[in-house]
């Protein structure tokens, strides 16, 4: 899940939100939102603006 994420953050070129990561992904939003907070604790993702995410190396 997470390694799927971050693939769609990476092809998405920008910071986006839950939602469109599912969007973009088709994964299920409730698995995105865990996976973001797991991913936010290990610092894999950052957020440079309010609500929108990005890999934390690009």
């Amino acid at each position: 899940m997470e390694d799927q994420i971050l693939k769609v953050m990476k092809e998405a070129g920008k910071p986006i939100s839950a939602g469109e990561v599912e969007k973009l992904s088709g994964l299920d939003r409730k698995g995105i939102d865990k996976a973001f907070k797991v991913m936010k604790e290990k610092g894999t993702i950052v957020s440079p603006v309010r609500c929108k995410w990005e890999p934390a190396q690009k």
